[in-house]
């Protein structure tokens, strides 16, 4: 396979903020484009500016960005058919927008000719050459979205031929094939992209969608057989199912068909990048992602792990270093001692000769306390605790003499939670009660009360998360539930578990765990 350059075409801003629950802000936007230019992204498209006054916007604003290698790519469509090109809105909207760059969409498929627009076969050829010559006469770059072109392809491929006909003889510096539906396969997409790429003399490109679970495949079909421009998005966010997902096809590109593209030097940068866009979305990272996801080299079972530690290959496709994301092992009652060695080294943890018994030790505890309901896949911070306590690293920080919670519902509606926390620290015994504004929350501002003379630290630790998960549904609310807390002090953040037939048991031990362990690591 003869080797190519092929450029990278983002439209996270544009078909990326079409997804359900994403809704990017102006200055979401400019901050997107920025990252995107630094890890080196070809063509950042920012919008329709004809559309909406945000997209307007954010063109305004945006020619302002001095970027160092991207060009900012404007949206829209082929004219309307009762408009002349230098009358029709549209392109003028694109042409105010100052972009060197300008992408087009136009109709490929006879059918969408006929029955949405209404108009003759012809009169959309006309269309498409027109709108085309018209913003190349205004010195732009004009890259042509052929829509819904295989599904025009497959009901009628010499008419579909013909539009991209139409935007050669208008001009179009690239013709990207449109997979407009997502419902395609990749072995019909890498056929058609292989005749196209035989008939046609402009470089060609492809635009997939998702509804089918092939976007990325049907991307890397059509760059095998000639694309060489790909349409995609960031994390895969789009309409419907989404669009093609850059941090996959990226890596494969270059780590896997050894293409080159300028960003390729940045490819370490590349889940950090998929991390920033899911928060600029407000959206928890999908830690399934291949490549980028943080389960993507994570490794539960004692053999894979095994295996690994002798040669990283046999059960990982790459290194996650490339993609700048990292190896993990999960500790679960599928864990072998392996998992544990690896987790003390990791750790920094030393075992000593007398200790080589200890991590067999370990596992049988583990499976122990998970089928008690723990989940120590989840709570690092727990384990490390648990490693503690079996090596003798581990010394409590306080001792419980005991804990009460009040809760009181007054006649103005409103629930006051109380708590009173008595413990012993060394000789010491401390005696205090705090409000909140639950159970938990007061247990958890009276514990640190009560612990603030002699570990003043802990003012800046904060709880950031806390999640409860009921065991063992059918009984009803004698069932068994898990407890998560996640604490954060600084950049240090970390999770802790308790399970118990009582919610405020459960959230004491979590509590507990996650005082101890940043005290224990100093934090």
């Amino acid at each position: 396979m003869k080797k190519k350059q092929i450029l990278f075409f983002d439209t996270t801003l544009r078909d990326g903020s079409q997804a359900e629950k994403i809704n990017f802000s102006v200055e979401d936007k400019l901050a997107i484009t920025k990252k995107l230019d630094t890890f080196g992204i070809d063509y950042i498209e920012g919008g329709w500016p004809g559309s909406n006054p945000k997209d307007v916007d954010f063109f305004e604003k945006a020619k302002k960005l001095k970027l160092k290698h991207a060009k900012i790519t404007a949206f829209g469509s082929t004219r309307y058919h009762k408009f002349k090109p230098q009358d029709d809105p549209n392109l003028k909207a694109l042409v105010d927008a100052k972009c060197p760059t300008v992408c087009i969409f136009g109709k490929s498929w006879d059918m969408h000719v006929r029955d949405a627009l209404k108009i003759s076969l012809t009169k959309n050829l006309e269309m498409i050459e027109d709108s085309i010559a018209f913003l190349k006469s205004k010195g732009l770059e004009v890259i042509y979205d052929a829509e819904h072109f295989f599904d025009g392809y497959i009901a009628n491929p010499e008419y579909a031929i013909k539009t991209l006909q139409a935007a050669i003889n208008g001009g179009a510096d690239n013709i990207t094939l449109a997979e407009t539906n997502g419902g395609r396969l990749p072995f019909e997409v890498a056929t058609i992209t292989k005749k196209v790429a035989e008939t046609i003399s402009v470089p060609i490109g492809i635009h997939a969608h998702n509804d089918s679970g092939c976007a990325v495949a049907n991307s890397l079909m059509a760059i095998h057989e000639g694309a060489v421009l790909v349409q995609g998005t960031i994390n895969g966010f789009g309409e419907r199912c989404g669009n093609a997902d850059l941090c996959s096809i990226l890596p494969a590109v270059k780590l896997k068909m050894q293409h080159n593209f300028f960003a390729a030097k940045n490819l370490k940068s590349l889940t950090s990048l998929s991390k920033y866009v899911a928060e600029m979305a407000n959206l928890e990272h999908n830690h399934r992602l291949p490549y980028v996801g943080e389960s993507a080299f994570a490794h539960k079972g004692g053999i894979h792990v095994s295996a690994v530690q002798k040669n990283s290959k046999t059960y990982e496709h790459i290194s996650p270093e490339l993609v700048g994301n990292k190896r993990r092992v999960l500790i679960s009652d599928l864990s072998g001692k392996s998992n544990i060695i690896y987790k003390l080294e990791e750790t920094g943890i030393d075992l000593l000769e007398k200790d080589k018994d200890i991590p067999k030790q370990i596992v049988q505890k583990i499976k122990e306390l998970e089928n008690q309901g723990f989940d120590f896949e989840s709570a690092n911070a727990s384990f490390e605790l648990l490693v503690k306590k079996s090596i003798g690293q581990y010394k409590p920080s306080f001792n419980l003499k005991h804990f009460r919670l009040i809760n009181e519902k007054t006649e103005n509606k409103t629930m006051i939670s109380e708590g009173v926390v008595k413990i012993k620290i060394k000789d010491h015994e401390t005696f205090v009660v705090a409000e909140g504004d639950g159970p938990v929350n007061a247990l958890d501002k009276a514990l640190r009360k009560a612990l603030s003379n002699k570990y003043p630290q802990l003012k800046n630790m904060k709880l950031v998360d806390y999640k409860v998960r009921v065991l063992g549904q059918d009984n009803g609310t004698d069932a068994k539930v898990r407890v998560l807390v996640t604490s954060r002090k600084g950049s240090n953040v970390w999770t802790t578990v308790g399970v118990s037939e009582n919610i405020i048991d459960a959230s004491w031990q979590a509590l507990v765990d996650s005082i101890d362990y940043m005290l224990l690591n100093k934090f």
